[in-house]
């Protein structure tokens, strides 16, 4: 009696199980009657019809996180490079990501694998570095069209890592090297050109300053000449005037003729003191002082009749 009423619990038990399903917040349930699709139950209380309907699969409803393997792939300028990644993807009909695929997520990561190795292909070294963005949103546009009977929504994909080969950082190595030097080299380069052109610059405006200086220079001396000639223009032409004066005088003319020969032979003597040549007899250059002892006479024998 005790075993009847044991089992008959447990069978009831067994059908409550099967009647009563309990969806969790985080998934979805597709439920086949029969083995035929009948339902995708969302989160909460369902009841089945025990031994006829069935959970088929259940999917995480969340956003997931697919680890990509690292691989070998090939640039444009044929350098081999391994790369990895993750792919974040989200389930978004259940149907679809029951039947659609047999494993949507192993399929997810070939095919972002397949998309990457496309991909890098397109670009060089150098652009795989400086082109991640790029790359990523084009990887991310290239799996969601071609998941999208899968069911599933590819959120973004990153590229994790980007490794060269171990002979291709050191042949990268001596290039950065190289172009350090070229930099540097160029750098001293400009650096003496800025030197020169300073210097060549300093000469030519210490020229410039020179040769303004002598002209001023010339300039101002000009300007004293021509101030000198003008003072002993007007000096000249005063006197001129006086001896003119004085010309009108009664003895003007014998004195202006007695001043001329006086005149004529002081310069005389002049010449034959520094001249090494004598054109004349010196003693004419002695007529000076004979006609100043006259003249003295003359004043002497007027002051005694006065």
């Amino acid at each position: 009696m005790l075993a009847t009423v044991t089992f008959a619990f447990l069978a009831l038990l067994f059908i409550v199980v099967k009647l009563v399903l309990v969806v969790q917040m985080k998934e979805v349930c597709v439920i086949e009657r029969l083995g035929k699709f009948r339902a995708v139950l969302q989160p909460g209380l369902h009841f089945l019809i025990p031994f006829i309907d069935r959970v088929a699969y259940r999917h995480e409803t969340r956003e997931q996180v697919l680890d990509i393997p690292a691989q070998s792939c090939i640039s444009r300028d044929n350098i081999q490079i391994s790369v990895d990644g993750l792919v974040y993807i989200q389930v978004m009909d259940g149907e679809k990501a029951s039947y659609g695929i047999e494993d949507y997520r192993r399929a997810s990561i070939n095919l972002a694998q397949t998309t990457m190795r496309s991909e890098i292909g397109k670009l060089n070294l150098s652009q795989t570095f400086s082109e991640r963005d790029t790359l990523n949103e084009t990887i991310v546009s290239e799996i969601d069209k071609a998941s999208d009977p899968w069911g599933i929504k590819v959120l973004r994909y990153e590229v994790r890592n980007i490794t060269p080969s171990d002979n291709v950082i050191h042949t990268l190595e001596k290039q950065m090297e190289a172009e350090r030097q070229k930099r540097a080299e160029i750098t001293l380069a400009e650096a003496e050109k800025e030197s020169t052109i300073n210097l060549s610059e300093g000469q030519r405006q210490e020229a410039i300053n020179l040769s303004e200086g002598d002209k001023q220079k010339q300039i101002n001396e000009a300007h004293g000449r021509a101030q000198e000639i003008a003072i002993l223009t007007q000096a000249s032409a005063e006197g001129i005037n006086l001896i003119a004066k004085a010309a009108a005088l009664p003895s003007g003319d014998q004195a202006i003729k007695m001043r001329l020969l006086e005149q004529f032979i002081s310069q005389t003597g002049n010449i034959l003191k520094t001249a090494d040549v004598s054109i004349m007899p010196s003693e004419v250059a002695k007529l000076e002082g004979f006609f100043q002892g006259m003249e003295k006479v003359t004043q002497n024998i007027q002051g005694a009749k006065s």
